[in-house]
């Protein structure tokens, strides 16, 4: 019955709905479902390789293709809108995968100047007194000079680190304080430089596709990572302090069991996952 259908049945029964329906499948798919991530997930596999130039093009064809007509605006409108969505997130992955690829640099002013500006933005009552400090591990860092810690996610984990502080300011000082708990307590900037691997290896692998879609009506943007992050800074503290591990020396397994849960509410197509204060 499999084979029956795939090769004979299937294109008979396509094509008597289109008859009675004077719409091709494509039409049906995007005139039928709401606006994100399961429209998008589920447009022509071959339309989904346009770049962001080729887009209107490829919709061009793809209703000259299916003899769907031009001025049917509110589905161009829809299928552009998923095409710049899957060529977006596409761009997105390799603007951040090339950011994770800088290694954090101490030669290089710009990158000193964001590592002190995340110092000021955390603690602006405290004058750090030599760029080699102990000082650096009252903000949650391993040693003495910060730039060792940043080896497996480069200048990415500054980056988000720092967007964090300056758009959330209160949160990130306020969780700051929280992580210094003398029973629950974290090293705040070594977890964040790890959840920083948490959202990239979530973009990765595909599994914020149904966040961005949902969240974007267009291209996605380093923006949008960057909030995606915050979003895991600030529920992950929550989580570390309901879940009151034993130690710090079991962050591993309370980490996985938070990775868990948000791979597990990126499964609904319908999920927007936002920092919610």
């Amino acid at each position: 019955w499999g084979f029956l259908y795939r090769n004979y049945l299937r294109f008979w029964l396509k094509w008597i709905v289109r008859l009675l329906t004077r719409k091709c499948e494509l039409q049906r798919l995007l005139d039928g479902s709401a606006a994100g991530a399961r429209r998008t997930l589920s447009v022509l596999r071959n339309a989904v390789h346009a770049e962001e130039a080729d887009v209107e093009k490829c919709v061009k064809d793809v209703m000259q293709e299916k003899k769907i007509e031009q001025k049917n605006t509110e589905f161009k409108a829809n299928l552009q809108i998923s095409l710049l969505q899957i060529s977006g997130y596409r761009k997105l992955y390799w603007n951040v995968e090339n950011l994770r690829k800088v290694p954090y640099d101490s030669d290089n002013r710009e990158h000193e100047e964001q590592l002190i500006e995340l110092w000021n933005l955390l603690m602006p009552h405290e004058n750090l007194k030599a760029r080699i400090s102990k000082q650096w591990c009252d903000i949650g860092f391993q040693g003495d000079d910060p730039k060792t810690d940043f080896r497996g996610m480069g200048l990415l984990g500054l980056v988000n680190l720092v967007y964090f502080s300056k758009h959330y300011t209160d949160e990130a000082r306020q969780i700051l304080s929280r992580s210094n708990h003398p029973k629950l307590g974290y090293s705040y900037a070594i977890v964040g430089i790890n959840l920083t691997e948490m959202a990239y290896s979530l973009l990765k692998n595909g599994a914020l596709k149904s966040h961005l879609y949902n969240m974007v009506s267009g291209l996605p943007q380093m923006e949008h990572f960057h909030q995606f992050y915050c979003y895991l800074v600030y529920e992950f503290d929550k989580f570390w302090f309901e879940e009151e591990p034993e130690s710090i020396m079991h962050f591993n397994h309370y980490r996985e069991k938070f990775h868990e849960k948000i791979k597990s509410l990126l499964l609904d197509y319908s999920v927007t996952l936002t920092l919610q204060k």
